[in-house]
């Protein structure tokens, strides 16, 4: 098998290798284009070619490999700007972009794709490799730091909302004292910077969200205590758009109730309680059919604004296998959309639960409260963006976001932020 035929090969397996995460076609778009200069310009034979030394022919690889890498992501910037240009005018579907990608959405800022792209080959030597080309992984962290350097150049960021679940701690956990987030989200607040926290656990009462945030919420009560913080501007909406809280010091398990009426955005005053109930009796129905089809050991579960299963823990309940959970979210979620009820009333199914309202009415919602911030001022960190299906996927819809893959990585984006906030203010 020739050179050529071997990175093609490994292009072509590390496509199929990314599994779900390649349903992304926007970053798909820009790794196929990166995958170009890869296969004209790596050195695969550098090691055994007698003609050449191998590390000045690594080093000269990696200069031209990088100077076409970020060429290419000055192009895509063009592209971008280009369909912000067509949605200022109300004609988004016009753009090139569009046209390549029929799946992307609204931009709310430019992303500075060239920087990022520069500033993540430093840390991951990208233009380096010789048989690895360009990954669904480093385009999304590049994607990030262009995001990141967007909103730290046109500041200033307002608000940055989070996920829980494997964003802020790892997946069924909670927020400890010892995790790194926490200083992190503190220095946010010492900045002045809004912070919410938008998650799929659905309860009414203050102490449930306690238990899982305690370690966040005790070190903000320790920093108003200590006078580093004054006034902190700390909200929690829970079941994606449902329940919401305000950090209170002198509240109860930290958390004050804050009543639905005071907080709900115009569009969700429509829903009427009729059809809430009426998508969420469908959803059961579907989700107990599914049930019995599947053979599942599992008990339905109904709240005043979600319905889901849970599994049954006795010796003889078995574990439900990630197909059987992919049947249960595509079959609930046609059988919701497809009601009458479901046309009217947006809902959000993921995993194994079905809430009404999703995390782009949770984000708006917080923005609006927290005084009308604009989506090209907040941040959106999570890590399920896999699809339309995914709760931080919505998400897209009211602000800028970034996609992690686990808490270490929510920590790395923080410390980058304030990276390249000090550059800013420094002129570097």
């Amino acid at each position: 098998m020739g050179s050529l035929t071997r990175h093609i090969a490994v292009i072509s397996w590390s496509a199929a290798g990314c599994g779900n995460l390649s349903k992304d076609t926007f970053a798909n778009l820009i790794t196929g284009l990166l995958a170009v200069p890869f296969v004209l310009h790596s050195q695969p034979t550098a090691a055994w070619d007698e003609d050449v030394v191998p590390s000045c022919a690594v080093a000269k690889m990696a200069k031209t490999a990088h100077q076409r890498y970020v060429e290419i992501m000055r192009d895509v910037e063009g592209l971008i700007n280009d369909h912000i240009a067509h949605q200022k005018r109300g004609a988004a579907s016009r753009s090139k972009l569009k046209l390549l990608v029929p799946t992307v959405g609204t931009f709310f800022t430019p992303l500075l794709l060239a920087d990022a792209f520069a500033y993540q080959d430093q840390r991951r030597h990208i233009s380096s490799r010789r048989f690895v080309p360009p990954s669904f992984n480093d385009i999304r962290l590049t994607l990030n730091s262009a995001q990141i350097m967007s909103l730290v150049r046109q500041g200033p960021l307002h608000l940055v909302t989070f996920d829980g679940d494997v964003t802020l701690y790892d997946d069924g956990l909670s927020l400890t004292p010892e995790n790194p987030v926490i200083p992190r989200i503190l220095g946010l607040l010492e900045r002045g910077i809004k912070v919410g926290i938008v998650t799929a656990a659905g309860y009414t009462e203050a102490e449930k969200y306690y238990s899982r945030l305690y370690g966040l919420l005790d070190a903000i009560n320790d920093a108003v205590d200590k006078r580093r913080l004054s006034d902190p501007s700390l909200v929690v909406m829970g079941g994606e758009s449902n329940y919401l809280f305000v950090f209170d010091a002198s509240a109860s398990y930290r958390l004050k109730y804050i009543p639905r009426h005071e907080w709900l955005l115009d569009a969700m005053r429509a829903w009427s309680d009729e059809d809430i109930s009426s998508v969420l009796d469908v959803a059961e129905s579907a989700l107990k059919e599914c049930v019995g089809n599947l053979g599942l050991t599992a008990q339905i579960l109904r709240k005043e604004r979600a319905v889901g299963i849970v599994p049954v823990t006795d010796p003889g309940g078995r574990r439900f296998t990630r197909e059987q959970l992919e049947e249960m979210v595509l079959v609930t979620q046609q059988v919701v959309e497809m009601s009458a009820a479901g046309k009217r009333v947006p809902f959000c199914g993921n995993d194994i639960f079905v809430d009404i309202g999703d995390k782009s009415w949770g984000v708006l919602a917080c923005q609006r409260y927290l005084g009308g911030i604009e989506g090209s001022r907040t941040l959106h960190v999570g890590d399920q963006f896999l699809s339309a299906g995914a709760n931080d996927f919505k998400a897209r819809l009211a602000c800028t976001t970034a996609w992690i893959a686990s808490p270490a990585e929510t920590v790395q984006l923080l410390d980058e932020l304030v990276e390249h906030d000090h550059q800013e203010v420094n002129g570097v």
